[in-house]
């Protein structure tokens, strides 16, 4: 038992900023994926044109502008590069996206509900550790 307790005391058997670098990698590349299947799927038009249903007048070039961000600064946050900056605007289209689609669907993505807002608040909650942990890679 002895034993079991020692090799827990290490777990995760890696360091803080090599965690904190996982959580950047992997909530860069969750970002920038999802512009991609929007790019892949042909739906950058379809997500303009329901921006312009909620009032937004330019809905398909913000559209765009967002879909080729998402790519785009997904990666250089990956790769450690104004991480700041672009976990910033990610946290402010992420807090958009939760008041114009889901707040109305409650909390949960799926199960007891479909499509709330859980997986955005993480998202915004990882975004903001990123942020936190300085200009450093």
């Amino acid at each position: 038992m002895k034993n079991k307790t020692k090799k827990m005391k290490n777990f995760p058997f890696i360091s803080e900023s090599t965690a904190l670098k996982l959580l950047r990698l992997c909530t860069g590349l969750l970002l920038a994926a999802h512009g991609c299947i929007r790019l892949y799927a042909g739906t950058v038009n379809g997500f303009g044109e329901f921006l312009n249903s909620k009032g937004f007048m330019i809905g398909p070039a913000i559209a765009w502008f967002l879909t080729i961000f998402e790519i785009a600064g997904g990666l250089l946050m990956a790769a450690g590069i104004l991480k700041k900056w672009i976990a910033a605007v990610f946290m402010i289209e992420l807090i958009m996206g939760i008041i114009l689609v889901h707040a109305t669907n409650g909390w949960f993505v799926v199960g007891y509900q479909s499509g709330g807002v859980e997986y955005s608040v993480l998202l915004i909650a990882s975004l903001l550790l990123i942020a936190a942990t300085g200009n450093k890679r």
